[in-house]
């Protein structure tokens, strides 16, 4: 403070400073060493290996979609046999492709999580289903009846059956997508919705054109 400056003049700008440096205190600053007015420190718990963040949801989409895949693969087998069209025979091995390394992909996951991996083309290994769980999924009926017939009958058969199994695990991929926690899975049952749909709408297409 000026020396020269009067005692009520020194006073008051003793008191401003003083109140000035309240205001700074609780606000905090710059400085590094004033921690006035700053949050507490918080600690965040390291996140758990992927493994361990999957709910039940990804573990019945993986344990349905597996034989569900294989069912498709099966279907797919009967075309070089019995099927009569080229593009559907083309479709087929298109279809398979697909299957397989998400099969896999899927059969790693229920491994790392400790959970049952279908054995077969249901979700119990036994047979062909009419699981509720599985939509789409085709009985031991309607694969012996796809399997006796040959030639165009055959790929009409085939395409029709394809598609509903195609919508059944277009539905048990939203049921993914909306429930599913576990990252990689909901981004599965993604482009199992992206590429079965393009599918069904090449099914429908074959279909009217004979």
């Amino acid at each position: 403070m000026n020396t020269h400056r009067s005692l009520p003049r020194r006073a008051a700008l003793a008191a401003t400073a003083v109140a000035a440096g309240l205001v700074l205190a609780a606000c905090g600053s710059d400085n590094t060493t004033n921690t006035a007015g700053t949050a507490p420190a918080t600690t965040t718990a390291p996140a758990p290996p992927e493994a361990d963040r999957q709910n039940q949801a990804d573990v019945t989409f993986a344990q349905g979609m597996i034989p569900h895949h294989r069912q498709a693969i099966l279907m797919s087998d009967m075309v070089a046999a019995h099927g009569a069209s080229p593009d559907v025979k083309a479709l087929a091995e298109k279809i398979k492709r697909a299957q397989a390394p998400e099969i896999e992909t899927m059969t790693g996951w229920l491994k790392a999580w400790g959970e049952k991996v279908p054995t077969g083309v249901s979700m119990d290994g036994m047979g062909h289903g009419d699981d509720p769980g599985m939509p789409g999924m085709m009985s031991d009926q309607s694969l012996d009846r796809l399997g006796k017939a040959r030639g165009n009958a055959f790929d009409t058969m085939f395409l029709t059956m394809m598609i509903e199994h195609h919508e059944g695990a277009i539905d048990m991929a939203k049921t993914e997508k909306q429930q599913g926690a576990y990252g990689p899975a909901t981004a599965l049952a993604d482009d199992i919705i992206t590429s079965q749909t393009a599918e069904i709408a090449q099914m429908r297409s074959m279909l009217k054109t004979g």
